[in-house]
């Protein structure tokens, strides 16, 4: 079967799902997660949970690690590649805005899936291309946009360890202190660490 075959046929398969349906694979994918842990989340548990055969899973979805990494990104999709202030200390602060509204139970997916993915090359690699390197880029994005308004030089050597301070605090805060990376914890790092690293003014 040539891949255009093979494309023609995942998206008659995908087209007798609507987005609402799989919305609802999704949620219970990260339900599972939250609650029992990679290691015992299974397709069957799924389908239980969701209303619909194993079989249904496994045409969309051929294994479990396709399926998490699935359910991540549609997790993941959160409207931050929308954001563009016009100014990059505001735009670092609606991403701080942002996760911190959402870390508690971030970070409870993470940790559900912190050994699997030691483990698992298969789920490294889904997650990462899910949920990591999108975050990554959408920083990244934003740093470029501020060199090319002239907000910072283009060599500036703080720019490119900005997402590891933002990304690393958000996951290393619970292991280190037991509590999340909430909104004022993050806004406190990113107007004590982070804009002073860039040159940024910060707000007081």
């Amino acid at each position: 079967m040539t891949s255009q075959s093979a494309d023609a046929v995942s998206s008659s398969r995908r087209s007798k799902i609507t987005p609402e349906r799989e919305q609802e694979f999704y949620d219970a994918v990260c339900e599972q997660l939250r609650e029992h842990g990679y290691g015992s989340l299974t397709m069957e548990g799924v389908a239980a949970r969701s209303r619909c055969s194993k079989s249904t899973l496994y045409r969309q979805w051929k294994t479990k690690p396709q399926l998490v990494a699935a359910a991540l990104r549609a997790y993941s999709r959160t409207g931050l590649e929308d954001i563009d202030t016009g100014s990059l200390a505001d735009d670092l602060r609606a991403v701080v805005r942002f996760a911190g509204e959402r870390s508690g139970r971030d970070t409870q997916l993470m940790q559900a899936l912190g050994h699997a993915v030691l483990q698992d090359e298969e789920l490294r690699r889904a997650l990462r291309e899910a949920v990591v390197d999108p975050e990554i880029g959408v920083i990244e994005d934003m740093v470029r946009r501020a060199v090319q308004r002239g907000e910072i030089p283009e060599d500036h050597p703080a720019a490119e360890f900005v997402s590891a301070q933002l990304l690393g605090v958000l996951r290393a805060r619970p292991l280190l202190e037991g509590c999340d990376a909430d909104t004022p914890y993050l806004m406190r790092f990113l107007e004590a660490c982070v804009l002073p690293a860039l040159g940024l003014a910060r707000n007081t």
